[in-house]
């Protein structure tokens, strides 16, 4: 061990000699051991060093690894980690029960905690005052601060607020538990300079995060991020000293105006009013898990003129997320109580929205009368197909305009989505995994239209926006993620949950106004532009040993590919972290570990580590053209139970292939 931890005591010292012993016999991460003294080094609290004796008196050298083994760094959710450890130390849980939430963060180099969220926002303030010294922006930098109802999340906020005042930066923090899209929308709203949010999004109830916005609303990529990251790493301590009191930013406390000025510009997203007027019957079921959804969507439904219920358990903020498994709408058990209630109820739809709500999963009663789960994939092709053909409907779009307007996707989203733009005339853009991309699209998109017309851009209306980019730039229609996240419109720069869930109402009472089930709207679709369907699936491996079988099985993809799968060969390989990957625009994809397979029957394969969670995601894709003009319904029955079973025996297939690569050679 090559670094000591400082002599303050006899506690320290028979500490240091256990954590040396641990590392010589195998048990402790270098690495580990070196967080470790970091962390006791620059502390004035006691807390640290009773948790970590605790830890070490009892030999969990696992969870010491897990807890140390690295630093949060930025991914393509910003920070995120535990802020509740596996083994909750005594000093952790203070004078908290053991079913109540433990009185401090877990501690660590590698979770959630006040250190890291201390080290955070005085790294990215840092930064800020860097960026306007290099602009030369005389004003004091602006950070607009929201958080969700997770463990923590409301003492982060405080802190990062705190912090960045005593850094000198103003802070802007909302009242209560606010929407990721909110906080977007009010980072250009309030002219901020960046944006925070405290969230973990739909992790499980252990886990907390910090994602960061940068001026355009969006979350910060690269060059900034790198720069974000090298401000913070050079933190060592989360002790430091305040500036002077006349140069320290201002706490201000925001809430109502910011959310009537978002729902103002939610209101846009309609596009048929009538639609909504004529399905007066469609009856929908909402449930925000527990989380932020509940502030803006309830009011939004009302002031529409939506027929809605709020399942009533869950309609209340709880970082245990208490009535779930999970806080995922992306999965079944998430929605049963709302399923439940719609079932007894007659109604025609559900929606969830995820603690964060910029994510929302939705059930639709089917033809034969039962719920039915959709995948995040066919919400937003429904979605797109809608916007698109009711925007030509509305005379927004026509032949000579069709070619500035743009849907965005990324690479593992369906195909479908593109077939349906490109049927339009439309411009298809694909970017990875991480809504950051898309908002940078939109970025470049404002920034395309000339600089004397576009002043004071975010305070104009959507039509005036509209307008100009149609006449001198692109004008954004649509942009999704297979996982579950939409957005409809630019003056949010990230995945929308509010303005999701208002967009497929207006889906599901267009279908209503036509006398078909949003079921029956969807084959409809699949009958004229082909049937596509997708599987997602994932490998999980946890903690300190699962990062390391994760990179190695990335690595593996990479170097050594394989070339036939079920008997067809592979025609086409994308190795994002090795190739130059151009989008249909023609800028530079950055470089990511992900790999993307391409069959001779049309089928697709792409696998990636997660940016957030512990697993590799695996992504299936399989299509069937008619070889008429479209696919009668019998056709259509046939063909999603063939290509079912294909899916799944690609995932079989691909399950056994990641285990070999895993196995000692």
């Amino acid at each position: 061990m090559t670094e000591q931890l400082p002599a303050m005591s006899a506690d320290v010292e028979e500490l240091n000699s256990r954590i040396a012993r641990a590392v010589a016999d195998g048990r402790l991460m270098e690495s580990t051991a070196k967080n470790i003294c970091t962390l006791l080094a620059g502390t004035s609290t006691d807390l640290y060093l009773k948790a970590i004796n605790q830890l070490t008196d009892g030999c969990e050298w696992p969870e010491l690894n897990d807890r140390f083994y690295q630093t949060l760094a930025f991914g393509t959710g910003g920070l995120r980690g535990r802020t509740i450890g596996k083994i909750v130390t005594a000093a952790e849980r203070g004078n908290a029960r053991e079913d109540e939430r433990p009185q401090f963060p877990c501690v660590g180099t590698n979770a959630m905690n006040f250190f890291n969220v201390s080290r955070a926002t005085r790294g990215l303030v840092a930064f800020l005052h860097d960026w306007n010294r290099r602009k030369e922006i005389s004003a004091t930098p602006k950070i607009v601060i929201a958080h969700d109802p997770r463990f923590f999340s409301k003492e982060f906020a405080e802190l990062a607020a705190k912090v960045a005042a005593e850094s000198g930066c103003d802070a802007c923090v909302f009242e209560g538990p606010r929407s990721v899209p909110e906080l977007s929308f009010a980072v250009r709203y309030l002219k901020a300079s960046s944006g925070v949010v405290i969230t973990a999004s739909h992790n499980p109830p252990y886990d907390n995060g910090y994602k960061v916005y940068f001026s355009d609303g969006a979350q910060v990529i690269e060059p900034h991020a790198s720069e974000i990251i090298a401000k913070v790493n050079a933190i060592r301590t989360e002790s430091f000293t305040p500036v002077p009191k006349d140069r320290q930013g201002k706490v201000t406390t925001i809430g109502k105006d910011v959310d009537q000025a978002y729902m103002r510009r939610l209101e846009t997203l309609i596009l048929d009013p009538q639609v909504i007027r004529e399905a007066k019957s469609l009856r929908i079921i909402y449930t925000p898990l527990h989380g932020t959804g509940s502030v803006i969507i309830k009011p939004m439904l009302t002031r529409l003129g939506f027929n809605f219920q709020v399942v009533p358990e869950q309609d209340c903020f709880d970082g245990r997320f208490a009535t779930v498994k999970s806080p995922n709408p992306e999965n079944a058990e998430a929605l049963t109580m709302a399923i439940n209630l719609a079932q007894s109820e007659h109604a025609d739809l559900v929606v969830a929205t995820d603690p964060d709500c910029d994510r929302m999963g939705a059930a639709v009663r089917a033809g034969d009368g039962k719920m039915k789960l959709l995948t995040g994939n066919q919400i937003g092709s429904l979605l797109a197909w809608y916007r698109i053909k009711t925007l030509f409907d509305k005379g927004v779009l026509n032949e000579q305009n069709a070619s500035r307007a743009v849907i965005i996707k990324t690479f593992v989203t369906t195909d479908l989505q593109k077939a349906i733009a490109d049927y339009y005339g439309l411009r298809c853009v694909e970017t990875l995994t991480g809504f950051k991309y898309i908002g940078a699209k939109l970025g470049n998109y404002e920034r395309a239209i000339p600089e004397h017309l576009r002043q004071n851009y975010a305070d104009l209306t959507e039509n005036e926006t509209r307008r100009l980019r149609l006449a001198h730039s692109s004008f954004y229609v649509f942009g999704g993620e297979e996982s579950y996240g939409y957005s409809g419109a630019d003056f949010v720069r990230d995945k929308d949950g509010n303005g999701a869930v208002i967009m497929f109402c207006e889906v599901a009472a267009y279908a209503k106004s036509r006398g078909q089930t949003v079921d029956q709207l969807l084959d409809e679709i699949f009958a004229t532009f082909g049937y596509f369907a997708e599987k997602t699936s994932s490998l999980v491996f946890e903690g300190a040993e699962g990062a390391n079988k994760i990179a190695r099985l990335a690595e593996s993809y990479s170097t050594q590919p394989f070339f036939e799968v079920l008997g067809s060969r592979v025609i086409g390989i994308k190795n994002f972290q090795t190739d130059m990957v151009e989008d249909v625009e023609g800028d530079l994809t950055p470089k990511e570990k992900m790999s993307i397979f391409e069959l001779e029957d049309r089928t697709r394969i792409a696998v990636r580590p997660s940016g957030t969670e512990p697993k590799i995601k695996c992504y299936l894709f399989a299509q069937r053209q008619p070889e008429n003009e479209k696919f009668d319904s019998t056709e259509l029955s046939r063909i999603k139970a063939q290509v079912g079973e294909k899916l799944d025996r690609l995932w079989d297939w691909l399950r056994k292939d990641a285990e070999s690569r895993l196995r000692p050679r």
